[in-house]
């Protein structure tokens, strides 16, 4: 009688980008390794970008390999890619799980920008966006971020040929409730071993979670803030952003005048000029009272259509007028046209129509 053999436990391999430097330098050490390999193994994933041990070509071949046979690197693909009459391009970027997100790099004159998406669908059910009719599946890690950003980037310089100039956390999901993550994305863009970039040149766009805008002042976080107003009223803003109800306006006043007085930094409004609902010159009124709350910009912006919302986008002389009355009493506004909206790109469109790997 043949004896069943236990079957022998599953070695998963870890990910190597959610493996601190010291945890890292303690692995080379234990194998025989020198301890800065682990330097040159961190320098070859965030600054080179490597997405193989392969490419790692100036660490020895039995050091890739032993690294290939503890880790693995996690990357985020292009699934595929839509090119805008504008210009615009968007990318269904597959996780390595099989979940899909987008993000967006649209080109301007002045400036090339990469909208990037912090998680898998979202929570917050804002009713005039796509994502928010989605459920949200899951944060994505700081890894899966960056990646979003070095896929854009190499898009732009194919592309254009022009390097990439700003990045937007305002695509699919809500940044500040994946805080963690979306900040350490951040440092890592920003390091000088990573991609290096100013954070001037980046912003975190919130639909207001008050304690989290506060803890991004605390955290000294290094990017710009804007949030996501829509309504200048509590009773308009819990209409379509029902976040608002636990984050009302004076909620987010508070904590936007301790973020102000402890960085220093502006604020940006965005705000979407619904027709008939938000964009009357009583609306504008409201929206100058709440531009004086701190040192702020406001952004106009077109309403994309879904097919899930009945919201219009207002008129351009109904636009013109709300511009006109905010700019004349000295706020700094400008209106933003949506770009990629053939393309299902713009503003509150992103909403994954590609087919996901991961099982309902």
């Amino acid at each position: 009688m043949l004896l069943e053999l236990p079957l022998a436990p599953t070695f998963k391999k870890r990910d190597i980008r959610k493996t601190s430097p010291d945890e890292l330098k303690a692995f080379m050490v234990e194998h025989g390794e020198k301890p800065f390999r682990a330097k040159q193994v961190t320098e070859w994933l965030w600054k080179n970008t490597a997405a193989t041990f392969e490419e790692m070509n100036n660490i020895s071949v039995a050091t890739r390999e032993l690294l290939d046979q503890h880790f693995v690197i996690n990357g985020v693909t292009v699934q595929n890619k839509q090119l805008s009459n504008d210009g615009t391009i968007k990318s269904a970027f597959k996780l390595y799980d099989g979940n899909i997100v987008e993000g967006v790099l649209i080109p301007h004159d002045t400036r090339m920008t990469a909208c990037i998406s912090s998680q898998v669908g979202c929570s917050l059910t804002c009713k005039f966006c796509a994502t928010g009719y989605m459920d949200r599946k899951r944060n994505l890690d700081a890894a899966e971020i960056y990646d979003q950003v070095v896929r854009i980037r190499e898009q732009c310089e194919s592309q254009y040929g022009t390097p990439l100039t700003n990045i937007v956390y305002m695509g699919m999901g809500e940044p500040l409730l994946n805080y963690a993550n979306v900040v350490e994305s951040v440092r890592r863009i920003t390091a000088p071993d990573g991609l290096n970039m100013a954070p001037r040149r980046i912003t975190i766009s919130t639909a207001g979670i008050a304690k989290m805008i506060k803890k991004l002042a605390d955290d000294d976080v290094k990017a710009n803030l804007a949030l996501s107003l829509h309504a200048p009223t509590d009773a308009k803003r819990n209409e379509i952003m029902p976040i608002n109800e636990a984050n009302s306006l004076a909620a987010l006043k508070e904590a936007l005048q301790y973020y102000h007085q402890k960085t220093g930094r502006k604020v940006t409004y965005e705000y979407i000029v619904f027709d008939n609902f938000n964009d009357t010159l009583e609306d504008a009124e409201n929206l100058l009272k709440i531009s004086k709350w701190l040192p702020c910009k406001v952004n106009l912006i077109e309403y994309n259509p879904i097919e899930n919302a009945d919201y219009k986008n207002t008129g351009d002389d109904k636009l013109t007028a709300f511009h006109k009355y905010l700019a004349d009493r000295g706020v700094q506004t400008n209106v933003r046209r949506s770009r990629g909206k053939d393309i299902d790109a713009a503003c509150g469109q992103l909403a994954v129509k590609e087919k996901s790997d991961v099982a309902a």
